[in-house]
């Protein structure tokens, strides 16, 4: 069922950006006077469709994209025999380069506009909801995963600056203008102590990869149960979620990060614990080695809705702030795909690490239907699917835009031939380069 919910999410983003690019197309083209042969949203073999005027629209199986057959011009179609034919007035061969090119940038344009609307809609619905730096270091600093303690963060470290700066909010610390910055630093305070530790040039590889993210550093967890595990000590005396551990052999906790060192450091046969619940303390002495246990048994620790209630700021704003606000933040978003883009080219961001296909994107969608999260992904693919779509590579729309801004500058138009031949390359190029996604894709899972 959860695989399910995915790819729902998954069909109906890509269909709706798929859609709203190719009428950008559409709608360009036919204001030139072009004719459109087909609009279709998949790519064949065709499901369903309907003709409206000079132009058939099609659901085709393949959900992977859609495409716009315009009369007169070279596309995935490869439909050379027109292109022997006479030019006809309506074709987009006909047409001035600096109408065609517009016709190009149809999708791409479309794809920014609806990026940046769905964004300011985010920002006016949902506001922003922020976790205060202060607040979480006066409740004992940050808890530190593998992946943070890799670079020199441990557990307790207070995180009070960002290369040298002074920051607010939690979020600020992993958002990716930050990652992706150059010479990253994070100052903590650590037993009274500053230092200051540089992050590796490398370090987004590690953090990108599959749930590493997790284990980097978070909100440093009190003393209260979550999860327990069946079948386990805790499980077999009887404890409870929410109860609150307040002592491991004597030794006083405060955070959950304590209790393995002190379980793992149990002298003797029995382990004794002090447990509150309610207003009742409950004192434990269990066997322990006998039982060959290194672990009492508590997968989880939980977070009182109260622990950081004066943390948490959310924010909420009128339509008309939501408006340069939310436009900021999409093409904020645009700036930070450029940039990771660009570390791919340069090696220092790993294509297998940093590439994901249509398996990867629905397990961000997530098993639960999230509409917050739903709106978020799609804003931020059809920000990606118009970056994309202007690279210099023929098939793409950009290759399209590369030939054409040629043509307006030396006023000589390329060859039919030669923008077939470009065609083909581009398609092969796309298909090799979509089988390595999908590929990697299949390997992130395991």
């Amino acid at each position: 069922m959860d695989w399910m919910i995915m790819l729902a999410q998954l069909l109906l983003s890509l269909s709706f950006l798929v859609a709203v690019h190719e009428f950008g197309h559409l709608l360009a083209a036919k204001y030139f006077g072009m004719r459109v042969e087909q609009f279709s949203i998949g790519f064949p073999p065709k499901i369903w469709s309907f003709r409206k005027g000079e132009t058939e629209y099609a659901i085709s199986a393949i959900p992977l994209g859609g495409y716009v057959k315009i009369s007169g011009m070279i596309d995935e179609s490869l439909d050379t025999e027109t292109m022997k034919q006479e030019p006809q007035p309506w074709e987009f061969r006909s047409k001035p380069a600096w109408q065609r090119l517009i016709v190009m940038l149809g999708g791409i344009t479309v794809n920014v506009i609806v990026g940046v609307l769905i964004f300011i809609g985010l920002t006016y619905a949902f506001g922003d909801t922020y976790i205060l730096k202060d607040e979480v270091n006066k409740h004992g600093g940050f808890q530190v995963g593998t992946v943070g303690e890799s670079i020199g963060l441990k557990t307790g470290d207070k995180i009070v600056k960002i290369n040298d700066q002074d920051y607010q909010y939690l979020q600020e610390l992993v958002k990716p203008q930050t990652l992706l910055g150059e010479n990253l630093s994070y100052t903590v305070e650590r037993n009274g102590e500053l230092i200051k530790i540089p992050v590796p040039g490398d370090f987004i590889k590690n953090f990108n990869k599959k749930e590493n993210h997790l284990q980097f550093i978070g909100i440093r967890a009190p003393n209260y149960i979550g999860k327990i595990k069946e079948g386990m000590m805790a499980d077999e005396i009887g404890l409870k979620q929410g109860d609150q551990l307040l002592d491991v052999n004597g030794t006083p906790i405060q955070y959950a990060d304590q209790v393995p060192d002190l379980v793992q450091k149990t002298a003797g046969d029995t382990i004794q614990f002090t447990i509150k619940r309610g207003e009742e303390v409950l004192k434990f002495k269990e066997a322990f080695r006998d039982k060959n246990q290194k672990a009492i048994g508590i997968i989880s620790w939980m977070i009182p809705e109260d622990y950081l209630k004066d943390a948490e700021v959310i924010k909420r704003y009128g339509f008309f702030e939501s408006i340069p606000l939310g436009t900021k933040r999409a093409f904020e978003t645009l700036q930070t795909q450029i940039t990771a883009f660009g570390k791919v080219i340069s090696g220092s961001i790993s294509p297998k690490e940093s590439l994901s296909g249509p398996i990867g994107i629905a397990q961000a969608f997530g098993v639960e239907w999230d509409w917050e999260r739903f709106w978020s992904l799609t804003g931020v693919l059809s920000l990606v699917l118009a970056f994309m779509n202007l690279l210099p590579i023929p098939a793409l729309d950009g290759g399209h835009v590369m030939f054409l801004t040629y043509e307006m500058i030396s006023r000589r138009k390329p060859s039919d031939k030669f923008l077939e031949t470009a065609q083909k390359v581009g398609m092969v190029f796309l298909l090799a380069l979509m089988v390595f996604i999908f590929a990697n894709d299949i390997i992130k899972l395991f």
